[in-house]
């Protein structure tokens, strides 16, 4: 695509796929010392914003030539998935068959072209380190001409070894997601990408016919996701909420309005049947209580965390709430003591069908009175196939 002035977002030139790292991964066996074991169920800070209001504008990253002809197709489209991190070897073709099939559907341009990625987080793994960014995101995605924009995952909030030896949480991330000033990444080994210039790892996304509020849940990882404290359960503040609650107020009459959708993303999934990547009770209830407070519910919700693709729909005051969960981008997709395997309502909750246990990601597709859903995967069949379109005028599914 055209880049704005500084900003570059692919390889001129791509070239074949890696089929090694250049930096071995080699802390995997961190899970078993000492010091991971006596602090892995300790929360980390959430970093302060770089910068107020804690919004970004699409337009501002991709210029108005790319907004004209979003709004002239009358529709915007995109990607998202989580939990892209090849964090071995072996795994690194599976990533590399989901960003490839993503930098395709870039490829064919027209109308319905993606516009960008929405990373629902663990962009890296095992530990949130620069050193793994080159071969676990920028190599794989080095074909991939939109911008990335993302939200941490607990993964990316690790640190590795004892301090004060160890980086600060989220030190790559902020340097690669939310920079000062469009550059060149350092841990990019070349690369030509910019840096994406978020103002938080917490912040809300603005583009024709949608705004996407995305959370940090922090890093507990068999545990649930956190925004807060949890009434002093948890050592962080309710910052998340406060902004969450007044960006929602901010796009109700916008939304009530018809001009756009509102999708909520956080990286730990609020409902899934996944035993170890399980729905995250205290979440929920927070989000629920801010959705409230702002009377506003979004028209979706994503999440990735579990190494799968789910989908529920959510019923709640005659709406109708696709809750998806997209933890399928790349790292080892794997059914984590999966407990319904079949279309399931729970109280105001439905599975809709069986988890789909392969590699993919979402495409999204956005209009003034449609958004659409589709999970799409490099394996063939309609097993590992999914779609969902709510009608944002009845706030039901079609």
């Amino acid at each position: 695509m055209p880049n704005p002035p500084t900003r570059l977002f692919a390889e001129a030139h791509p070239g074949a796929d890696p089929t090694s790292f250049q930096v071995k991964t080699d802390d995997e066996t961190y899970y078993d010392s000492p010091y991971y074991l006596a602090h892995k169920n300790e929360v980390q800070p959430i970093p302060k914003p770089r910068a107020a209001p804690q919004r970004m504008d699409l337009a501002d990253v991709v210029g108005p030539d790319e907004i004209r002809r979003i709004t002239g197709a009358g529709a915007i489209t995109f990607h998202a998935v989580g939990d892209t991190g090849a964090s071995k070897e072996s795994h690194l073709p599976n990533e590399l068959a989901v960003a490839d099939l993503m930098a395709a559907d870039v490829q064919k341009g027209g109308k319905a072209a993606p516009a960008f990625f929405f990373h629902l987080g663990d962009v890296v793994y095992s530990f949130g380190e620069g050193r793994y960014y080159f071969d676990q995101f920028y190599d794989p995605f080095r074909g991939y001409d939109r911008p990335i924009f993302a939200i941490p995952g607990n993964h990316d909030g690790m640190v590795f070894g004892v301090p004060p030896a160890a980086p600060a949480t989220l030190e790559a991330f902020l340097r690669n997601f939310c920079a000062a000033q469009v550059a060149p990444s350092p841990d990019g080994a070349g690369l030509v990408r910019s840096v994406m210039t978020q103002p938080s790892v917490y912040f809300t996304l603005d583009a024709p016919f949608v705004s996407i509020v995305g959370l940090y849940s922090n890093v507990l990882d068999g545990g649930p996701g956190i925004i807060s404290s949890q009434g002093g359960h948890f050592p962080i503040g309710d910052e998340q909420l406060a902004f969450l609650t007044a960006e929602l107020a901010r796009l109700k009459p916008l939304r009530e309005q018809g001009r756009r959708a509102v999708i909520v993303a956080v990286h730990h999934p609020p409902l899934s049947v996944d035993a170890k990547h399980g729905g995250a009770t205290g979440l929920s209830t927070d989000l629920d209580a801010c959705f409230t407070r702002a009377g506003l519910w979004p028209d979706a919700v994503f999440s990735g965390h579990a190494h799968l693709y789910q989908r529920f729909t959510r019923t709640v005051q005659g709406r109708q709430i696709p809750y998806v969960v997209a933890g399928s981008g790349g790292y080892n997709v794997k059914a984590s003591g999966v407990t319904m395997t079949r279309k399931t309502t729970v109280g105001d909750v439905t599975l809709e069908k069986p988890p789909i246990l392969a590699y993919g990601y979402l495409l999204v597709t956005v209009s003034a009175t449609q958004l659409t859903v589709a999970f799409r995967s490099p394996s063939r069949g309609p097993k590992y196939t999914d779609q969902v379109t709510v009608n944002l005028k009845t706030h039901r599914l079609v």
